[in-house]
């Protein structure tokens, strides 16, 4: 049995869960999603998924019910999967780009915030992404760009010159939003680097 949880406080908890059991589905394996809360929604996960949202309020959230030294501890000890997506990317960041974020610091990358304007820039455009075989159109929404990594992770996709998808272990950053295709195959990565399976996904 493999638990994914998904930080259920903003952005789209629902159709980040929805996605999770999707891709259960498509691996055929046995697996179950779960909304995480508090401290004691993190028991037995092996991953778990920090969706998009405001940066600033999910770094509070996570201090306020005790949830911080527990993901970062577990996740920084292999224990535990990490996938951030947009505003979940900065939270999981080293560098925030922003003062207000206490950042977890579970991946070496500089984030910086709304690189392609607000909302009414948001964008969809075809990646190339390492580890599929074919494109995945990605949705960005306010979405901020990684600006740099350090030498152990991993650059998974780029638009154009900016970095949007790195990975480092079980820790995945990426600046748009997955759960908002009808796309399972990166849900279905970290499922994969989660659970320490492998399917061969494409």
């Amino acid at each position: 049995m493999i638990n994914i949880g998904i930080l259920n406080i903003q952005g789209d908890v629902k159709e980040h869960y929805l996605m999770v059991i999707n891709a259960f589905k498509s691996l055929k394996i046995d697996g179950k999603a779960i909304l995480v809360k508090n401290k004691e929604d993190l028991s037995n996960l092996n991953g778990l998924i920090i969706p998009g949202g405001e940066s600033t309020t999910i770094s509070k959230f996570i201090k306020k019910n005790d949830l911080f030294d527990k993901i970062k501890n577990s996740a920084l000890d292999n224990e535990l999967g990490i996938m951030g997506t947009c505003a979940g990317a900065i939270v999981i960041s080293k560098d925030t780009g922003d003062s207000r974020v206490d950042p977890l610091k579970l991946i070496g990358i500089k984030i910086k915030r709304n690189a392609y304007g607000r909302q009414y820039s948001s964008f969809q455009a075809n990646l190339e992404i390492k580890g599929l075989t074919s494109t995945f159109s990605a949705i960005f929404i306010r979405a901020p760009v990684i600006e740099s990594v350090e030498n152990n992770v991993d650059i998974l996709s780029k638009y154009k010159n900016d970095i949007v998808f790195v990975a480092k272990g079980k820790i995945l950053a990426l600046t748009f939003h997955p759960e908002l295709t009808n796309d399972n195959r990166i849900h279905k990565m970290f499922i994969e680097r989660a659970g320490g399976i492998s399917t061969g996904i494409s």
